[in-house]
C-alpha cells in the first residue's frame, strides 16, 4: 500500500508538470470533460469505494481548491473528519485482546456424544463426566455449546425418547419366536422350523422341526427352551411372537408361569417382529434356498451346521461385526498364516489362523 501511495503521488507530480505547460482555454475544457465524466460516474456508483492511498491524496488535495468546490466533491470535509475519527479509533483498539479462550472442538464433540447418549444428564452432570477426563469446562460453557448444537436441555431430552432408544432398551430382556417352513426335495413335504432369538445377542436356538406343528408340540419347546436357559431364564421378560394357531394358551402359560410376558404383534405385521423375521431371510439366503433338503433329517443337519456358525463364526452388523458368542478370541493382526474352513460343503466359508 505505501508504494500505491508514492506512485499516486509521483503520478500527480507528473500530471501537474504537464499542466504548467498548457494554456487556460485547453485546461477549462479538460476540466468540463471532467466534470462530465465524473457526474455519469455518480450516476452508475454513487459510494465509490476508496482505500487509504486513494484517500489520503484527495485529503492533500482538495485543501487547495477553493471553498465552493470543495462542498460539491466526493471528498467533503465531514469525509475527511470521518476518516480521522477512524484512524484515531483503529489507533487505540487493541484487536488481540485477552479473554476466554474458544473452545476446543474435542471438547466440543464429547458434550455433543455425552449430551446425544444420555438424555438424562444436565450441564453439571455433564462438566463433571469431563472433569474426569481431564477437561475443566464451565456448566455455562457447556449450555452454550448445546444451544448452538440446537440440543434440548435436559428435562426435554428425557421425555423425547425415539422408538429406536426404546427397543435398544428392552432388547437386553427380549425374547422373539417365529417359524419358517422348508420344502424337502424327494418327499415333497413341508417341514416346519421352530427357533427363538435372543434379541439382544442375536443368538439363535432352533427348538425343533416337524411336519405338524401342532398347539401340544409347541408347548413342549416352550418347556425345553426354558430347561436349556436354565437361570439365565430370569434376565428375560418378553417374548414377542405372532397370532399363530400354534401358539396356545398352553404355549404361553410356560412363559408366563417363569415370569416371561408374552407379547403378540398386530395382525398382519410381520415388522413388528423384525429380529426375527431377519434371521428368516439370512437363513433362506444363506443355506436352506442354495441346497436341496432332502428329507427332515437332512434339513435338521444343515441348521446344526449353520445355527453353529450363526452363533459363533458369523459377523452381525448390530454388534460391530462380532459373532453372538464367538468360540475363538481375536487373532492377532501380525498372523500371516490363513486356514480356510468351509461349512456345509463349501457353502459357506469361514477363515481362521493356523495354529504355529
Amino acid at each position: 500500500m505505501a508504494l500505491r501511495l508514492l506512485y499516486l503521488i509521483f503520478a500527480r507530480l507528473i500530471g501537474w508538470l504537464i499542466l504548467l505547460g498548457r494554456s487556460s482555454a485547453a485546461k477549462d475544457v479538460e476540466l468540463l470533460v471532467l466534470r462530465h465524466e465524473v457526474a455519469v460516474l455518480r450516476r452508475t456508483n454513487p459510494r465509490p469505494r476508496l482505500d487509504w492511498a486513494d484517500r489520503a491524496v484527495l485529503t492533500a488535495l482538495v485543501r487547495r481548491l477553493p471553498r465552493l468546490l470543495r462542498e460539491h466533491r466526493v471528498v467533503t470535509p465531514g469525509t475527511v473528519l470521518r476518516w480521522h475519527r477512524r484512524l484515531v479509533a483503529k489507533k487505540w483498539t487493541y484487536p488481540n485482546r485477552t479473554g476466554r479462550p474458544p473452545i476446543d472442538d474435542t471438547v466440543v464433540a464429547l458434550i455433543e456424544r455425552m449430551a446425544r447418549e444420555n438424555v438424562g444428564w444436565g450441564y453439571r452432570r455433564i462438566q463433571g463426566e469431563l472433569l474426569k477426563l481431564g477437561h475443566r469446562t464451565a456448566a455455562s460453557t457447556i449450555r452454550r455449546v448445546l444451544k448452538r448444537l440446537r440440543i434440548p436441555p435436559a428435562p426435554q431430552r428425557d421425555t423425547d425418547t425415539s422408538w429406536r432408544r426404546f427397543l435398544r432398551a428392552q432388547a437386553a430382556s427380549m425374547l422373539a419366536c417365529d417359524f419358517f417352513h422348508v420344502d424337502c426335495a424327494v418327499t415333497l413335504k413341508r417341514v416346519y422350523v421352530f427357533f427363538v432369538m435372543e434379541v439382544a445377542t442375536r443368538y439363535v436356538h432352533i427348538l425343533g422341526t416337524t411336519t405338524n406343528p401342532d398347539g401340544a408340540w409347541t408347548t413342549q419347546q416352550a418347556r425345553n427352551l426354558l430347561m436349556d436357559l436354565g437361570d439365565r431364564a430370569d434376565d428375560f421378560r418378553f417374548l414377542v411372537r405372532d397370532r399363530a394357531g400354534q401358539f396356545t394358551v398352553s404355549f404361553d402359560a410356560v412363559f408366563s408361569d417363569a415370569g416371561i410376558q408374552v407379547v403378540k404383534i398386530p395382525p398382519r405385521c410381520p415388522r413388528a417382529n423384525a429380529h426375527a423375521e431377519r434371521f428368516v431371510g439370512t437363513v433362506r439366503r444363506e443355506a436352506t434356498d442354495r441346497l436341496l433338503i432332502l428329507n427332515e433329517h437332512h434339513l435338521r443337519s444343515v441348521l446344526q451346521h449353520y445355527v453353529a456358525h450363526y452363533n459363533h463364526r458369523r459377523p452381525h452388523q448390530a454388534l460391530q461385526l462380532a459373532p453372538p458368542r464367538p468360540d475363538r478370541p481375536i487373532a492377532e493382526p501380525s498372523c500371516t498364516s490363513i486356514r480356510r474352513r468351509p461349512v456345509l460343503g463349501s457353502l459357506i466359508n469361514e477363515y481362521e489362523p493356523t495354529a504355529a
